[in-house]
């Protein structure tokens, strides 16, 4: 995986980067943002610079404020590469994506021990390797593949969730013509849904190693998390969909059960002679719950309509 590209634009790491807060989930120390009690979760797989980069914290940010749970955990033991300190070759082997995938799994089971119903992934560099072996468990919602290192066919042949992949004109590592290969066999899976994008004009890491200061540069950036976090959506539509059915089918059959309630009340007050004032106050009892019924069941259908539409 290693080339120039890969390790150039380092960040500064900073540890006190970001809103969000330190906790350990799945045995790693990891960067948490967003609502803690949300069901649905994005795991951020980070470079070989670790999750201490301070635009990698500010992308969680930023997705955690449509409402999810962002964890971006620390997959390298406090020990991100460091190319002074470190040959990367050596470094490489050391920090595995095998072993990534494994830490990956364990952070995973976690969030939904913690009750966490969905869960989309999105790894860059390294981590889109690591996301490139997690997708064929099938333990997760979606996947997005950032820039990548060497994926193979086989790799991709085995993924099981829809899975995108956002890659670079200029990419010594994952050429674009690798990006397209790899989609072509994923559009062969016709079980599940993919994507791949080639974004012009752009090199690798571009998603969170950019100039600050170059506006180009931030745009294709920011380009890219949007098609991110829209893939990810893709994963959590179809739960979110079940839900709300459910929901409506309840209210509606609370509906009828008030209604046939009442029907039977109504026949046994005329048995027996209730007063006419009795039968009067039922009905009105009836309307009023249904139209409070419908009125809910309204609401629920238009909000299903808004977040597909």
């Amino acid at each position: 995986m290693s080339g120039p590209q890969c390790i150039k634009n380092p960040p500064t790491l900073n540890s006190s980067s970001g809103i969000g807060n330190l906790q350990e989930i799945g045995g790693l120390s990891s960067y948490v943002t967003g609502p803690v009690d949300s069901n649905l979760a994005i795991l951020l797989i980070s470079d070989v610079f670790g999750y201490e980069a301070p635009l990698l914290r500010k992308v969680a940010d930023k997705i955690a404020t449509v409402g999810y749970l962002v964890i971006v955990p620390d997959f390298f033991y406090g020990e991100p590469l460091d190319r002074e300190r470190h040959d990367v070759q050596t470094w490489l082997k050391e920090h595995g994506t095998d072993k990534g995938c494994e830490d990956a799994k364990a952070v995973v089971e976690t969030l939904k021990s913690k009750g966490v119903s969905a869960i989309g992934v999105a790894g860059f560099c390294w981590g889109g390797m690591v996301v490139s072996k997690l997708a064929k468990y099938g333990t997760i919602g979606a996947a997005v593949i950032l820039h990548p290192g060497p994926i193979t066919i086989d790799e991709i042949n085995e993924v099981r969730v829809p899975t995108a992949i956002l890659a670079a004109e200029h990419d010594h590592i994952f050429p674009a013509d690798q990006a397209k290969l790899l989609g072509d066999a994923l559009s062969a899976k016709s079980e599940i849904e993919s994507f791949v994008k080639i974004f012009p004009g752009v090199e690798h890491g571009w998603t969170v190693r950019y100039n600050v200061e170059d506006i180009s540069a931030v745009k294709a950036a920011e380009e890219a998390h949007s098609d991110m976090l829209n893939w990810q959506g893709e994963g959590k539509k179809e739960e979110i969909k079940v839900t709300s059915e459910v929901k409506i089918f309840g209210k509606q059959r609370e509906a009828e059960v008030v209604k046939a309630s009442a029907q039977l009340a109504k026949k046994k007050a005329a048995q027996s002679q209730i007063a006419t004032l009795t039968e009067v106050e039922a009905e009105k009892e009836v309307v009023i719950r249904e139209a409070e019924l419908q009125m809910e069941v309204d609401e629920e259908e238009n909000g299903w309509g808004n977040f597909m539409g």
